[in-house]
């Protein structure tokens, strides 16, 4: 419960945001939620301006003045346009995410600290002047005392004690604004600043940056098209991470990479087998692929960095996505609005008539365009926007799968406007759909889930018995036939559950010896 002086600390930072938002005329976020209007008012009155630009324009502009926590909530929300809009949304993935500099002594003081060492020992030459100052960090290029090239990205002095306070700031908003505007609870405003909460958390950690970045480049060990630095655990620590130094020229400068003799044809070729592999194949990807983050090097091999945003997916939604996609490209709405119904995702008393109608409206608008012009990102969008109609659930990871495929495609239109990216993916899709789809895959999957449910078996009868003996202690009993009911019908699904997975095994083995028969 907030105390009366915390209240009173609340709404005198609320009215500096306020005056912040009315400077840059992006006060309608405050307005929407309807919190403290007397104070979004005095902000009004005091420093309201007329201010070029679309709303996501300016708010974009106001949270960069408002400083980092307020960039991170702009990015996080330029992955939800189920909250914003998709406008907005597209506004907010444009913010920069810079800041001054800060002091270099501190980076210094800051290194030495996390390391336990001089940085006399650690490196030879540590250069004071940051190449990138970010809202968390900045980097640092330097030469470790064994003569290795590294940037060293160093986490801002307070940053975590001025996150706790900005983030607590914006969790009392959003309770405030669930019980002010009842109708703005369906967007879970709430449970949006916990999730920049937890996200911010894992970002400023720079050991999960370090762990996101080797298991990436495990991933595309032997790769000649594209590499990620590898990182020196030694010199990383949870505020300090050092990286291989990279050279190249960003991704998007088409001119520069002709006169360098790349072909971006192939560029963008291989961003697409990339993206694919990453998304489908290893189900991790790097989800903050915008042109400041991916290099191409002397080699003509793209090289990412700026590991802090990393994406996951589950091998059944990997599943879902490629037969969706699939069944886009090929224009059966029936068979992706079917995949919807079998994955949960719209609820069984719904109509699959009228769903497949949505479904087409979707698809047909921008599949009926030239082959160069098609989006996939905004096919996922608008699919995601008609579903949530249909009461799907928000999936964060699919939001944040569809904006990094909106940044991808834009990088590849960039570098050969001629050229779909998604057509040069869609073979590796329907391989991998057709290979994982297959029946002896089903099968596997099918064999994997009846042991996991064996596995968990044990655990979920402890619980039962748990439940039964507190049930007795508080003083009611359950008749002792129905206790009886109750292990019986766990014992049967239990040897149910053995049955199934001895049979898939064996079938499993059968079409194995056949396979080795040919």
């Amino acid at each position: 419960m907030t105390g009366p002086i915390e209240s009173v600390r609340n709404l005198a930072r609320l009215f500096a945001i306020a005056r912040t938002l009315a400077r840059h005329d992006a006060l309608f976020p405050l307005e929407l939620a309807g919190v403290a209007p007397p104070v979004i008012w005095a902000a009004k009155l005091v420093s309201a301006r007329d201010q070029p630009g679309r709303p996501g324009e300016r708010l974009a502009r106001a949270l960069q003045e408002l400083g980092p926590t307020f960039i991170k909530a702009g990015q996080l929300l330029s992955v939800r346009p189920d909250v914003v809009g998709e406008e907005i949304a597209e506004d907010l993935a444009n913010l920069q995410d810079h800041l001054p500099a800060f002091p270099a002594a501190e980076a210094r003081a800051a290194v030495e600290r996390e390391l336990g060492a001089p940085i006399s020992s650690l490196f030879s030459r540590f250069e004071d002047k940051p190449v990138a100052a970010a809202s968390i960090a900045q980097v640092h290029l330097a030469v470790t005392s064994d003569g290795r090239d590294v940037a060293v990205k160093v986490l801002r002095p307070d940053i975590e004690e001025t996150f706790r306070r900005d983030l607590d700031l914006a969790h009392w908003l959003a309770a405030f604004a669930e019980q002010a505007r009842p109708s703005l609870r369906r967007l879970k405003p709430v449970a949006v600043v916990e999730n920049v909460r937890a996200w911010v958390a894992l970002e400023m950690d720079l050991r999960m940056e370090a762990a996101a970045a080797a298991e990436l480049e495990e991933n595309f060990a032997g790769d000649p098209d594209f590499r990620v630095p590898a990182v020196d655990w030694q010199r990383t620590a949870e505020h300090v991470l050092t990286l291989e130094r990279i050279t190249g020229m960003p991704i998007d400068e088409r001119e520069a990479l002709l006169a360098a003799g790349h072909d971006p044809d192939a560029i963008v070729a291989v961003a697409a087998r990339v993206f694919f592999q990453q998304v489908f194949r290893d189900g991790f990807f790097h989800a903050d692929m915008h042109p400041g983050n991916l290099f191409v090097d002397a080699q003509g091999r793209i090289v990412a960095i700026d590991f802090g945003i990393m994406g996951r997916l589950d091998r059944a939604t990997r599943l879902i996505i490629a037969e969706m996609l699939l069944g886009f490209l090929k224009r059966d709405y029936k068979r992706v609005a079917e995949i919807h119904f079998e994955a949960g995702f719209v609820p069984a008393d719904r109509s699959r008539e009228l769903f497949t109608q949505a479904i087409r409206s979707i698809g047909e608008p921008i599949l009926g365009k030239p082959l160069a012009e098609i989006s996939l990102a905004r096919l996922l969008a608008q699919l995601f926007r008609v579903t949530e109609q249909f009461g799907m659930p928000t999936q964060p990871q699919l939001l944040l799968l569809q904006k990094t495929m909106l940044v991808t495609e834009g990088i590849g239109r960039s570098l050969a406007p001629d050229i779909n990216m998604w057509q040069l993916a869609q073979p590796l899709v329907e391989e991998w759909a057709m290979i994982n789809l297959s029946p002896p895959a089903r099968l596997y999957d099918g064999a994997r889930h009846a042991a996991e449910i064996a596995r968990r078996l044990p655990d979920l009868a402890a619980k039962a018995a748990a439940i039964v003996d507190e049930t007795a202690a508080s003083g009611f009993r359950l008749h002792r036939d129905t206790v009886d009911e109750l292990v019986e019908r766990q014992s049967r699904a239990r040897s149910r559950a053995m049955r199934w997975l001895w049979a898939l095994a064996t079938l499993a083995l059968v079409l194995a010896l056949f396979a080795l028969a040919d």
